[in-house]
Order: structure tokens, then sequence, then C-alpha cells
């Protein structure tokens, strides 16, 4: 056993195809490395942890995270091992719809294994995790579970396993978070309510919805980053006519695309949450957060892209 041992996991955010996947369309699930985990244990007298929402004896933790309680005990179960002191670090927001349970999840993992000094197979770390999305989330996708994991974005569709892709897209990508909790559970009933009453229309812009994300995967995989922008920028018009959007991600990204931006859309469950702008390049970037700051959007996090994903 190590000293310490240190796990770390992305954030993730749903590019396309969000509402139109419940309907039979794909989408496209993206690891977003602008936002992270990172996780340590070391040894202690007794099981406590270190984190932003709580610190002191594991035992006494909130209910909320019961996550990280139940994990930490089976992992603990299962390898025959003492008492630890973990220290959570993430900058992930919680409830925006970016995986943090997830992220959570695969970070205590892999630092827990490193601190044992244990191989992690991947599907050992999809194992764990999935059992811990499981007390989040009761019935999970999985989706979170690979994106966190992962270093690439990931194509799937209702019923069919996932399939990643290569990223090869000479861009950066800006999250930014409205301040404002979405509203998911309100956004499905909205759409479900308008496969009822105008079932023709709605049925369109979902099928146009899946053939944007087609688009934006063939946009990806061959580096069109201004194809990519329209085809974002498409689908929120697409959500905001489903009613997914509201007043503020409407006005925020026709604000990121008046300065710039190759395209926008929100991104998650809707009605608030947060939404993606697509940009050239780091100046191009900057200058449209400083835009939203101005505007009042709460916090915004960078990605590169493609060949910026290494600079």
């Amino acid at each position: 056993m190590k000293k310490q041992g240190v796990g770390h996991a992305t954030g993730k955010i749903i590019l396309m195809g969000e509402h139109a996947v419940v309907y039979g369309e794909p989408a496209i699930a993206f690891p977003f490395k602008g936002t992270g985990v990172t996780c340590t244990f070391a040894p202690a007298t007794t099981s406590s942890l270190t984190s932003s929402h709580y610190e002191g004896k594991l035992s006494d933790a909130p209910s909320e995270l019961r996550l990280i309680q139940q994990l930490t005990q089976t992992l603990q179960q299962d390898f025959g091992q003492k008492n630890f002191h973990l220290t959570i670090e993430s900058t992930i927001p919680s409830a925006r719809g970016m995986g943090s349970s997830a992220a959570v999840a695969v970070a205590v993992t892999r630092a827990f294994f490193d601190w044992i000094d244990e191989v992690l197979p991947k599907e050992r770390l999809l194992h764990y995790v999935n059992y811990a999305e499981n007390i989040a989330h009761g019935n999970p996708s999985g989706i979170d579970a690979a994106t966190t994991s992962g270093d690439q974005p990931i194509y799937f569709e209702k019923g069919k396993a996932f399939n990643s892709f290569p990223l090869n897209i000479d861009a950066y990508l800006i999250v930014a978070d409205t301040g404002i909790k979405g509203r998911t559970r309100e956004a499905v009933d909205a759409v479900k309510e308008l496969c009822r009453t105008q079932p023709q229309k709605t049925n369109e812009l979902i099928r146009h919805l899946g053939s944007l994300t087609r688009q934006a995967k063939e946009a990806i995989t061959t580096n069109q980053p201004h194809l990519l922008g329209r085809v974002m920028t498409a689908a929120h018009h697409d959500l905001s006519e489903l009613t997914v959007s509201n007043q503020s991600l409407d006005a925020f990204v026709e604000l990121a695309c008046r300065h710039g931006a190759l395209g926008a859309k929100l991104t998650g469950g809707g009605r608030g949450g947060c939404f993606l702008v697509l940009c050239q390049d780091a100046a191009a970037a900057a200058l449209i957060q400083s835009k939203l700051k101005n505007a009042g959007v709460r916090e915004t996090w960078m990605q590169g892209l493609g060949v910026y994903e290494h600079v």
C-alpha cells in the first residue's frame, strides 16, 4: 500500500441530442476536461472525509453523501482495507447535468486502487461506478459513468451499445452556467405533452434533432468546426421550439453568436442549467467568456478540443 493514492475524473456534457434521445434519436456525450474531480486516500485512525460539502467522520456525513459512504465501504470490504482519510476536490457543479456524481465515483475508485497499488481494468472501474450511480440515481443509463471515465465523445442511441469516436476538431468549447437550476422533469413532461397535442410538428423537430446530431458527429470526425457550430445553433432553435429552453438561455445563446461564436446551444435538461459555446480559437473564447460574465452568467469553463487539447 502507498502512503496515499490519487485519482482523477473529468466532467461531462451532452453535446447534442438531449430530449430527442428519449424518442430513439442519437445523442453525443462529451468528456469535459474544463471541470474535474481529484480524490486522495491516505491512512487514518478513523475513516473521514474532507470536501466542500462536509468535513468530518464519514459515518456522520449527511445523507446526500451516501454514494461516497457506500462506495468506500464496498471497496474496503472487497479489499480488506482499514480506515482512511478521503479528500475530494471538485470543480464540477452539482445538479447542472455535468456528471458530478459519476465523476466523484470514478475519481474515488481510481484513488482507492492507486492507494492499494492494484491495477484497475476499465470493466472493474465501471462496475464500481455503476454501483455508485445506482445509489445516486436509482437506474442510471451508464452514459455518465462511461463519459467521465473516458477521453472520447460517445455516440449513443436508446437500447444500443455506446460507441466512442475520435475527437478531431480544432476549436474551443465553453460551458457556461446560467445560475438557474435546470428543470429537467418539467421539460421532459412538456415535450411529451407536445407529442400528444402537436404530433406532426413535434415529431419533425425530434427527427431534425437526430439529423443534426449525425451531422455533428461527422463534423467532429472530419474537423469541420464551422459545421459543428451551425448544427449546434440549429439544435438550440429546435429545442426552443420544443419549449425546452427559456428566455435566459435564448438570450445568452444569441449574445454568444453575436460576438463571434461558431455556434451555441443549451445542454442537458433545459429551462435553466448550462449552455455550450463553440469558438474558433482561444482569443475568441476569452472574449465571449468576458461578454457572458458581464451579462450575468454565473460561471464559465473552457476546454480546447482537437489539437488544442494538447497545447
